[in-house]
This record gives C-alpha cells, sequence and structure tokens, in this order.
C-alpha cells in the first residue's frame, strides 16, 4: 500500500470533545469520524484494525468448536415479550415501527431470537452440546453516549451461545468459551483481568467480565493483592468483620432535632459526629413489595445484593408516597427502630457499638442506639458495595479498587430462556426438558479502544503487532531519488511477499514530519531508507515502543525485517502459552 493512495487524515491537535486517550488518539491517526452521537465511520485504518480483531476472534471460536451463523438485528419485539425481557430493558430498546404496523426492535443481544432459533431446530439429546455464535451490529439506545467508540448507539459484537443438556455439559461449554476468551485477549496483546460479575438483565447464575484496567474505564474492579481475588463492583463481596460486643451498661438512646437535615451529609454536619458512625435505611420495592436495608451511613447500597437477598427478581428504589405508606415515616428521617416492613441490616452495622439512626418523624434523629438492643438484627448479609481498604472475602486482606474496561462477558444462563419460550429437548426416554444455555459476549470494537487505552504513549498509539493496521512502514526519505525508491520499494516487496502488512510512505514530506504520523498511527515496525544510508549501504530499523533505532545491511534489510516480525511474533506466543499453562495449573489446583 502506498500512503499517498490512501485515506489518513491524520490531526494536529487534539479534537475539543475528545477526553478518553482512545477517542483522543483514534481521532488523530485518521482511524475513526463520528457521525452522530454514538455513531462513528471506521475510516480505512481503523477497519483495518477492526478486521484483525474480528479475525482473531473467529479463528479462537472455531478452535472452539462454536459454529458461526448470522441473526437479523431487526428483531419481532414479541419475542422480548416472550421472554420477559421488554420491560426490564427499558429505553435501551430501539423500538420501530415498520409497514404493516409491526412492532420490531434493533437488536443490543440476541438471546430471544437464537433461542427461537434452537427450539425449532434442536429436538434430541443427540444434537446436544452445540455453540452457535455470530459477529454482528448491534443497536443500544444509550443515552450518554461518550468516550468514542468505548459507548455507543451501534457497535460490533461478537455473541455465543451455548446449548446443553444438563449442568455438566454447560460446565464445559463454559470453560471452553472462557479459555478461547483468555487466548482471544492474549493474541491481541491486552493486559486483561478475570473478574467475577454480576449477571445484569441478561440473567443466569454464574458470571466473569474480562476487564483491561485503564484510567477512563466506567467501571470498578475490586482486587485483592494478596490472593487475586477479583470482581466488579456490583459482584465484588465483603469479608466479614467482627461485631461490635454488647455494653450492658451502654446508655439509652437520644433524640435529637434535626431541622431540615435529610441527607446523611447535613445529619453528620449538624450533629457533629463522622458519617461512618451513622446509619442510613433505604426502602426498596422487591417484586412491588416494600423492604428494608440498614445500611452504614458512608456505604452504598448494592441493589443486586439487595435482589438477591430479598429473592426477588425485580428491585426498584422506592417512592416517597410508597415510603410513607409502608412505615408511617417521611423519606429522610426513616429509622430501624419499630420497623413495620421486612429489614435486612448490612455486616457492617453489627460491627458498631453505637449508631445515629433517623428517629421516623420529621426533623429528628436518634444518638446512642445499640445495634441488637435497640432494634433486632434477625438477618445480617453483605448488602453494600466493596472499596478500598475493605477485607477481602477469602483471606480478608485490604482489598484495592482499580477503574476497568469490560472487553468480555461469559454466563451461565441455565434455563431462563428455554422456560420462558419453550425451548426444549427430548432426552433418551423422549421426556421433554428445557435446555440449558449459555451466553457469551465480545466487544470487538472495545478490543480496538482497550488496545489504545493500554498501549500508548505522549507520541501516539503503540498497537500489540497483532492488531496493527500495518505491521511494518518502509520510509524512502528522498522520494525523487529513484536509488532510494528502489530500494524501499524492494523491501516492501520482500515484506509484502512473505505475507506482512506493510505501507510505503511515499509522501513528498520532511522526515520528520512522516515520522510523527508513523508514530502517531502506532505502525509497529518503521523502516527507513536514505541517501546517506545508501552510500554506507545500511537502512535505518525502529519498533515503536523502543526509543533506538539499528542499521542494518541493505543487502539483508528485507531478511532482518522479517526476522525481527518473526521474533515478535514468537514472543508474543511464547507468552501465550506461558499464560495457557499457569491458567491450567491454577485449574488444576
Amino acid at each position: 500500500m502506498r500512503w499517498s493512495s490512501a485515506l489518513i487524515p491524520t490531526l494536529k491537535e487534539t479534537p475539543a470533545d475528545a477526553v478518553a486517550p482512545s477517542h483522543i488518539l483514534l481521532l488523530r491517526a485518521g482511524m475513526i469520524r463520528q457521525l452522530g452521537a454514538g455513531a462513528y465511520t471506521y475510516l480505512p485504518l481503523g477497519l483495518r484494525v477492526l478486521h484483525k480483531a474480528e479475525a482473531i476472534v473467529r479463528q479462537e471460536m472455531d478452535a472452539a468448536g462454536a459454529v458461526e451463523l448470522l441473526m437479523p438485528a431487526l428483531q419481532p419485539v414479541e419475542l422480548w415479550k416472550e421472554s420477559g425481557r421488554f420491560e426490564t430493558f427499558g429505553d435501551l430498546l430501539m423500538k420501530l415501527t415498520i409497514s404493516g404496523g409491526h412492532h420490531m426492535a434493533l437488536g443490543p443481544t440476541h438471546e430471544e431470537v437464537i433461542t427461537d432459533l434452537v427450539r425449532d431446530l434442536v429436538r434430541s439429546y443427540k444434537q446436544l452440546p452445540i455453540t452457535l455464535y455470530q459477529i454482528q451490529t448491534k443497536f443500544r439506545d444509550e443515552p450518554r453516549p461518550r468516550f468514542g467508540i468505548l459507548r455507543t448507539r451501534e457497535f460490533l459484537m461478537k455473541d455465543a451461545y451455548s446449548f446443553d443438556a444438563d449442568v455438566d455439559q454447560l460446565g464445559r461449554s463454559y470453560d471452553a468459551m472462557y479459555e478461547a476468551y483468555c487466548r482471544t485477549f492474549d493474541r491481541c496483546g491486552l493486559p486483561y483481568v478475570v473478574v467475577d460479575a454480576e449477571s445484569g438483565p441478561i440473567g443466569g447464575d454464574a458470571s466473569h467480565e474480562f476487564m483491561v484496567p485503564c484510567s477512563t474505564g466506567e467501571d470498578k474492579v475490586i482486587q485483592c493483592p494478596s490472593c487475586n481475588y477479583a470482581a466488579n463492583q456490583e459482584k465484588a463481596e465483603v469479608g466479614e468483620s467482627a461485631a461490635a460486643p454488647q455494653r450492658a451498661d451502654s446508655p439509652p438512646y437520644e433524640a435529637k432535632p434535626t431541622p431540615g437535615k435529610r441527607t446523611i451529609r447535613d445529619v453528620c454536619a449538624f450533629l457533629k459526629v463522622d458519617e461512618a458512625t451513622s446509619g442510613k435505611l433505604l426502602v426498596f420495592l422487591a417484586d412491588g413489595k416494600p423492604v428494608a436495608v440498614l445500611l452504614r451511613g458512608d456505604h452504598e447500597a448494592n441493589e443486586a445484593k439487595v435482589r438477591r437477598a430479598f429473592g426477588a427478581a425485580v428491585l426498584a428504589p422506592a417512592d416517597p408516597d410508597s415510603i410513607q405508606k409502608a412505615t408511617g415515616a417521611p423519606m429522610g428521617f426513616l429509622g430501624p427502630i419499630a420497623i413495620k416492613i421486612p429489614m435486612i441490616v448490612d455486616r457492617a452495622v453489627t460491627a458498631m457499638e453505637t449508631i445515629v439512626v433517623g428517629g421516623n418523624e420529621v426533623d429528628v434523629h436518634l444518638t446512642g442506639v445499640v445495634p441488637g438492643r435497640d432494634f433486632p438484627i434477625d438477618r445480617a448479609l453483605d448488602l453494600r458495595n466493596a472499596d478500598e481498604g475493605d477485607p477481602c472475602p477469602r483471606c480478608g486482606a485490604a482489598m484495592v479498587v482499580k477503574a476497568g474496561l469490560e472487553i468480555g462477558h461469559v454466563f451461565k444462563l441455565g434455563t431462563k430462556y428455554s422456560k420462558a419460550m419453550g425451548a426444549n429437548y427430548q432426552d433418551e426416554k423422549g421426556t421433554e426438558i428445557p435446555l440449558i444455555m449459555g451466553c457469551y459476549g465480545i466487544g470487538v470494537n472495545r478490543i480496538v479502544a482497550a488496545a489504545v487505552e493500554a498501549c500508548h504513549d505522549a507520541n501516539g498509539i503503540v498497537w500489540p503487532l497483532n492488531l496493527a493496521p500495518y505491521q511494518a512502514a518502509v520510509v524512502p526519505l528522498q522520494v525523487n531519488n529513484k536509488a532510494v525508491m528502489d530500494a524501499a520499494e524492494e523491501i516492501e516487496r520482500r515484506l509484502t511477499e512473505a505475507g506482512v502488512d506493510v505501507i510505503l510512505d511515499d509522501r513528498d514530506q520532511r522526515p520528520g514530519f512522516k515520522f510523527k504520523d508513523i508514530d502517531l498511527i502506532g505502525i509497529p515496525l518503521r523502516i527507513v531508507v536514505g541517501e546517506r544510508g545508501l552510500k554506507d549501504g545500511t537502512i535505518e530499523m525502529k519498533w515503536r515502543h523502543e526509543s533506538e533505532s539499528k542499521n542494518v545491511p541493505l543487502e539483508t534489510a528485507g531478511d532482518a525485517a522479517l526476522a525481527e516480525l518473526k521474533a515478535a511474533r514468537d514472543r508474543l506466543a511464547a507468552d501465550c502459552q506461558v499464560r495457557r499453562e499457569q491458567r491450567a495449573g491454577a485449574k488444576s489446583s
């Protein structure tokens, strides 16, 4: 490829509306352009990277035994109503009406479509197990698209679905996809971490996310540096703290006037106490019924944990009218004493000797309340978000928090969709049994963005070799010098014939101008041919991630470049093999 024939509109200045490094650098490197909020055009270089990520994903899915198909993006809303997700997905589902008055949706995911397909085509245990996958454009009415291609309304996703006869088969299918994801992200050169995750609106009972730590990640990853426990904040558990001893001589609690002070911050500032000594009572509607949780004032409720604690399918914060009707007390002054609705106490509260809580009447709070004495603790569970310094649930060490960017997610769905949609198979005895499902998603666009987030410096992108739009750039410094161009073209020809993606920068520009563009784009290997080098019979070779260049003989330049690229590929393959062996060892132990 000749640079002069390519469409590579690099930018020297940072776009005003770009914040995330991937957004800034993909725009500046001429790889993407925004059409509208949450919608991007992939220019030729960006599309090359996207296609390389897609090819790695496809290769690893095929190697894991998954079978590719392609399902429509346009889906009947009746399928979503049949599964029960039409309401729970809410406004994120892009809805439209087509000719004839038919109501359709642009698919953000394909659980309903694949279940509808398989219930018609898979009828016997002899057809199981089977894993089907696609790479398809998805749509989501994201209310706040931002960070370039990280959070968009239209995106490219690989989604796979396994169908199994029993839990053991599901376990094997899940493990195969889990390992395929590890191989995929290893080959992409991404510094990922696997974390326990919440299944969310997809459903299911077991889930892992693949995260790339980066400053602009929108998820919080809770990690234990001692035992390597890791989970996202939605799922992360908090280790138990010792319960506070009951003191028989503790004085009775006191009612304190707190006029107009409804928030924890205002109440604690008014009473001159630390927020960690206060408590907040939150009321939720669990499947429509009011329930309460009591947390320490400086902690945040984890709604997934609360939902599971009450065994609810749907959980939502209660509105003020529902709270007043259920508790007889106004919002902002709720407390646990004489509570009229079911209440679960967060475990951190049990470690408090006394607590400041609402007095269940306007402008009143109570100080010196003793948990377990002044209100019962019938159930104490982990109900809050884990945070920096909290004890690890496995070893008790202090945990740390890092920002993470999700690039993949695997779920054990069980029979959530097959039962709702009547997707059954017949066992050996002819009995109808619901199919057991798994779901496995990779954001292909996010692989591209995550690679930039994790691999960049002050000069631009530093692409991993397997994702780079071109692996090598041949740069003739004097394009009007026939000897220089002949030498550059010969190196380009040698690399191209060997299957290397190479671009020849034939622009009549200053060397520094060319080098800055190549560094900005992040091409791994730069090969420079100039008049001075030809006089000495040498060319210059430099890796993007290294500060120093080196000279090699002109007559063996092509072979030297191929040897450098092979060595880089071999190092990556060796690293991938080491990680595979480490995973196998960890699993066997």
